[in-house]
């Protein structure tokens, strides 16, 4: 072999290993990036997290949805267990705007529930019988962060929301505005 031939293969050997470990470097900065993350995350543990998703966390008793109507209307709510069977149903007038319900965790029957992950529908029907689901917001205490390998999951209780479907995080102790933005969503 000559000397030209072997300096060739010589460089073309220790840039295969410069690859290697800059992808070894790069699998230990994103290993340290997602553990600042869940770090960080862990900071909300405490708030209160306001989601888009239909998980209806009851958390000591009780549970929030909000959801918005153009006008009084008549309006349907279904709470649902994990299995699909309908718990509690009620029939409500809404006003135009903003409307909350609180749920205090009573099935159809007036027995307490236990605690834990249900789903909520919130529907809507016009003057000519026709329904309509309504966007509703869903608000529950975080109790922890859950990371898997494809997505950060809040824990509401023993509710599983996706951080990407969590709209805003506020200070438990109060009512204000103060909350926080999750465009860092995105990194699921």
């Amino acid at each position: 072999m000559s000397s030209d031939t072997f300096t060739t293969e010589l460089a073309q050997f220790a840039g295969v290993q410069q690859q290697v470990d800059t992808n070894t470097n790069l699998e230990t900065l994103i290993s340290l990036t997602e553990d600042g993350q869940e770090s960080s995350n862990m900071s909300l543990v405490g708030k209160t997290a306001t989601t888009t998703a239909s998980v209806f966390p009851l958390q000591d008793g009780s549970a929030n949805v909000s959801y918005t109507t153009t006008s009084a209307e008549p309006i349907a709510i279904a709470v649902t267990n994990s299995s699909g069977t309908v718990v509690k149903t009620e029939e409500l007038t809404s006003t135009a705007g903003t409307n909350t319900w609180t749920w205090d965790g009573t099935d159809s029957d007036g027995d307490q529930l236990a605690d834990g992950a249900y789903n909520i529908a919130v529907e809507t029907m016009d003057s000519s019988g026709n329904t309509s689901a309504v966007a509703t917001s869903v608000t529950g205490t975080v109790t922890g962060i859950d990371r898997s390998a494809s997505a950060i999951y809040v824990e509401m209780g023993s509710s599983k929301v996706n951080m990407t479907d969590v709209t805003s995080f506020s200070d438990s102790s109060s009512d204000t505005s103060a909350s926080t933005s999750t465009s860092s969503s995105s990194s699921s």
